[in-house]
C-alpha cells in the first residue's frame, strides 16, 4: 500500500500527542508507581515489603484468565495509538521503528546480548537495593498452576515490552526529536517521509526518556528505579546508533519472560522474593 503525503504537524500538536500517550500509558503509570512508592515508605520499611509483577485477578480460573487477557490487551492499546499516528502522517511505522523482520539474524543477535547483559545487571542491582533496604520483595507471578498460566506470563512479558520500547524510544525518541528540530527551525523535515526523526540533541532526549523509565518502575522500589534508568540509557543508545527498536523488544520479552515464567526458580535460588 502506497502511502499519501500529510502535512508536517505543528510542535503544539506533537506536545498534546504526546501528552495524550503518556497520560493514556507509561506517563499515567509513573505518576501511580511514585504515589505507590511513598504509600510503601509510609506504611514500613522498603525491605519487609513485597510487589508481585503478576497478580491474580480473580479466584476463579477462568475469569482470572480473561480479566489476564482483557488487561494485556488493552494494555497495548496505545501501541496502537502510536502506530495509527504516524501512520496517518504518511510513514509506515513498522520501517520508521524497525519494527519489522528485515534483519532477523541481526536483531536477535543484539536482543540476546542485550538481554544476557541487563539480566546480570538486573540481578546485580536488586541484590544491592535489598542488602540497602531500598527494594521490596519482588514476585514474577503468583497465578496458580493452570494448562494457560504460562502462555499468559510470555504474554505478559511480549506486552511489557512492546509498550515501553515502542513508545520510551522508538516513538518518543522520534517525537522529542521532532520537537527539537523544529525549534532550531527546520520547518520541513528530510527525515520525515523515510524514517524516524533525529534528535538534535540525542543525550537530552535520552536521559529524559531513561529518567520516564526509572520512574515507573519506582513501585517496585529505588533500586530497580535506578536500575531501569541505566537500562534506558543502554537501550536508547543501542536505538539511537541502529534506528531498530526490535532487538529491544526482544531482550525486553526475553528479560520479562525469564523473571515471570522462571520466578520459582530463581525465587529457590535465593534471587527474587528474598
Amino acid at each position: 500500500m502506497t502511502l499519501t503525503a500529510a502535512p508536517v504537524p505543528s510542535a503544539k500538536t506533537v506536545r498534546w500527542e504526546i501528552v495524550i500517550v503518556l497520560a493514556l500509558s507509561l506517563g499515567k503509570s509513573a505518576v501511580y508507581a511514585v504515589v505507590n512508592l511513598l504509600d510503601k515508605m509510609s506504611q514500613a520499611p522498603l525491605s519487609g515489603q513485597t510487589t508481585t509483577l503478576n497478580p491474580a485477578l480473580d479466584d476463579r480460573q477462568y475469569f482470572d484468565l480473561t480479566y489476564q487477557v482483557l488487561d494485556i490487551g488493552f494494555a497495548l492499546v496505545p501501541v496502537l495509538l502510536v502506530m495509527h499516528l504516524v501512520w496517518i502522517r504518511g510513514r509506515n511505522p513498522f520501517r520508521t521503528f524497525g519494527l519489522d523482520f528485515r534483519r532477523p539474524g541481526r536483531d536477535l543477535a543484539w536482543g540476546i546480548g542485550l538481554f544476557v547483559a541487563m539480566g546480570l545487571g538486573t540481578l546485580a542491582v536488586y541484590a544491592a537495593g535489598r542488602a540497602a533496604g531500598v527494594t521490596t520483595a519482588i514476585v514474577g507471578s503468583d497465578l496458580n498452576e493452570y494448562w494457560w498460566t504460562t502462555p499468559v506470563l510470555l504474554f505478559s512479558a511480549l506486552r511489557h515490552g512492546l509498550l515501553e520500547e515502542i513508545i520510551v524510544v522508538a516513538w518518543l525518541f522520534d517525537r522529542l526529536g521532532y520537537l527539537q528540530q523544529l525549534r532550531a527551525g527546520f520547518g520541513e523535515l528530510r527525515t520525515w517521509a523515510s524514517g524516524a526523526v533525529v534528535p538534535g540533541h540525542p543525550v537530552t532526549v535520552l536521559v529524559g526518556c531513561a529518567i520516564l523509565r526509572g520512574t515507573y518502575h519506582l513501585y517496585q522500589g529505588a533500586g530497580p528505579g535506578i536500575g531501569n534508568l541505566i537500562m534506558g540509557l543502554i537501550f536508547g543508545a543501542v536505538y539511537l546508533r541502529y534506528r531498530r527498536v526490535m532487538p529491544l523488544v526482544v531482550a525486553h520479552f526475553l528479560l520479562d519472560a525469564t523473571g515471570f515464567v522462571a520466578y520459582p526458580l530463581l525465587a529457590e535460588l535465593g534471587l527474587f522474593g528474598t
